[in-house]
């Protein structure tokens, strides 16, 4: 395991990425949101992702410095079409777009479809929240079978992720962000790469075994080799039962099927679906009773009695909030794999390798 600044590892991946053909600002774009995700400890969904976002640029997965063409545009909904360019430049226009049609009519959807990767979904309700809106998230990946449906073996879910923001006017916003599956595909590749370990129940093999090694997911790979879930023959679980099953269905029909992606079906272009509705707390609560509320449940929340002694019950967004100000003061921690394949990306961009070694320490 290794430690690396956020500033020094934001600067090195915006460099890789400028280096591989996007411009400047968006090279910036990418790695702030990834590196974001690392601090709020979302590293399935942080620089583990660097090289397999280069290889889509190859593959013509993903385009640099696109824009979006606008297929729907009312009062209230706007559709908009990605044209596969990287999430972390087309889902702030469509966050943005959402914010100010919301501030107008006091309620906005927004359907996001043809996208890259849009990250850590979190981020895009934490953009909401700070215009003081409510925001619900559902995501899709159609070509991105991973997930057994309850009771089942064969994948048919993405991981499906929904997330929700709820503004509070000390910026302690309440971001809710999980994938619908027991652990993100993310968490599955830094398990792979000597990360943090699964949950025992988290994947199924082919077979109908349950149990927690990523090869049930990847096939056999070796170490420092891009991972293709496409060559094993397991799942990764959906969470809670059929209550999560249930969730992800309905995810997959609203972040796919209604923005026009689709549900789950191999062969699609990898691409991301995003319906989000935007609502502004002013509008529908003119008595200013919803923030006051709030801030009573969570009192009361908070002083439930913990099961573990010792331990804390937390609200939604706390411990990325935690997270985030340790990793800040501490630097981000990175298994030896993941670095290794970041410091490759990067010397194949034509980077220095005396920059590489001198930003890294042992955790």
């Amino acid at each position: 395991m290794v430690k690396v600044a956020a500033d020094a590892l934001i600067a090195l991946v915006a460099d890789i990425f400028t280096s591989a053909g996007c411009s400047r600002a968006e090279g910036q774009r990418i790695s702030s949101s990834l590196v974001g995700a690392n601090l709020t400890g979302h590293d399935s969904h942080g620089v583990v992702r660097v090289p397999r976002y280069l290889s889509w640029m190859d593959e013509g997965v993903v385009f640099p410095d696109r824009d979006v063409t606008r297929v729907v545009d009312t009062p209230v909904i706007s559709v908009l079409d990605g044209n596969y360019g990287f999430g972390q430049t087309i889902a702030p226009i469509a966050v943005r777009e959402g914010i100010a049609k919301c501030e107008v009519q006091g309620l906005a959807c927004v359907a996001l479809r043809n996208v890259g990767h849009v990250g850590r979904v979190g981020e895009w309700a934490e953009m909401a929240a700070e215009a003081g809106l409510v925001s619900i998230h559902h995501v899709n990946a159609p070509a991105s079978l991973l997930v057994a449906p309850f009771g089942g073996i064969d994948r048919r879910f993405s991981t499906a992720p929904y997330s929700v923001g709820v503004p509070r006017s000390d910026g302690r916003h309440l971001i809710l962000d999980f994938a619908t599956s027991v652990v993100a595909e993310g968490k599955v590749l830094v398990a792979s790469q000597g990360g943090k370990p699964l949950p025992d129940n988290a994947l199924v093999s082919g077979e109908g075994e349950i149990g927690a090694d990523p090869r049930y997911l990847y096939g056999d790979y070796a170490e420092g080799s891009l991972r293709d879930h496409q060559s094993g023959k397991g799942a990764i679980r959906a969470m809670g039962d059929h209550k999560g099953s249930g969730l992800a269905f309905m995810t997959e029909l609203l972040g796919g099927s209604l923005t026009g992606v689709g549900a789950p079906l191999e062969g699609r272009h990898w691409t991301n679906g995003m319906l989000t509705i935007f609502i502004d707390p002013a509008v529908l609560d003119p008595d200013g009773f919803f923030p006051d509320d709030i801030t009573r449940y969570l009192k009361d929340f908070k002083a439930t009695r913990a099961i573990e002694p010792g331990g804390e019950v937390l609200y939604p967004g706390e411990p990325e909030r935690r997270r985030r100000a340790e990793r800040l003061k501490d630097g981000v921690p990175l298994p030896e794999e993941t670095w290794n394949s970041i410091k490759s990306a990067a010397l194949d961009q034509g980077l220095e390798a005396a920059t590489l070694d001198r930003i890294a320490e042992p955790a």
